[in-house]
């Protein structure tokens, strides 16, 4: 068994997934997975789904050099409107995301009620192949593979909050009712 980034303490509510050396962009895989990470597992899978059909685009945050602007980058708040729709890549996240659900349904775990608690996307050795320069030269022609890991947890029930009682307050309350405003407004009352 292959050790993980990240070890929950209750095995027995969470499912794994991972892949290495994955002929996937990392850049483009980091990206993907910062988008998709805490979030419930049926949203991320509708979500990958439309990057790969060009409906909502993945903002770039890091690694952005070069990336160009798109107004779905705007619902996401990325900076300078950076956005892509790496398909490849997100294929790759979406398949992995499926095996996980999927070994969480072999485990008995709940498949509509799982959460993405770790993502991890790291650089894999590249692979190297040449291209043909002018004079004769040779040039490193790269791949830039990636390494991913994915733990998806159960979530137990939601618990309400408890009610404060209303005689005890906090010392800021009681000073904030004490607190009279003066002057700069307009009373609607006072005509």
């Amino acid at each position: 068994m292959t050790r993980y980034s990240a070890e929950p303490d209750d095995q027995a509510k969470i499912s794994k997934s991972r892949g290495s050396h994955l002929r996937v962009h990392f850049k483009h895989c980091r990206n993907i997975c910062k988008m998709i990470q805490y979030k419930e597992v049926q949203w991320s899978k509708k979500y990958l789904q439309d990057v790969i059909e060009m409906k909502q685009c993945v903002t770039f945050n890091r690694f952005h050099g070069g990336v160009g602007g798109t107004g779905q980058a705007r619902q996401n708040k990325a900076a300078g409107n950076n956005g892509r729709w790496p398909v490849k890549a997100t294929q790759v996240v979406l398949d992995m995301l499926k095996n996980a659900e999927s070994n969480a349904g072999t485990k008995g775990l709940a498949t509509d009620n799982l959460k993405i608690t770790h993502i991890q996307c790291n650089r894999a050795p590249g692979g190297r192949r040449r291209t043909y320069r002018a004079h004769g030269r040779i040039g490193p022609y790269m791949s830039h593979p990636a390494h991913i890991e994915m733990i998806l947890t159960e979530n137990g029930e939601k618990v309400a909050k408890a009610v404060e009682p209303e005689g005890k307050k906090t010392r800021k309350a009681v000073a904030k009712k004490r607190f009279v405003m003066i002057g700069g407004g307009v009373d609607d009352d006072a005509e």
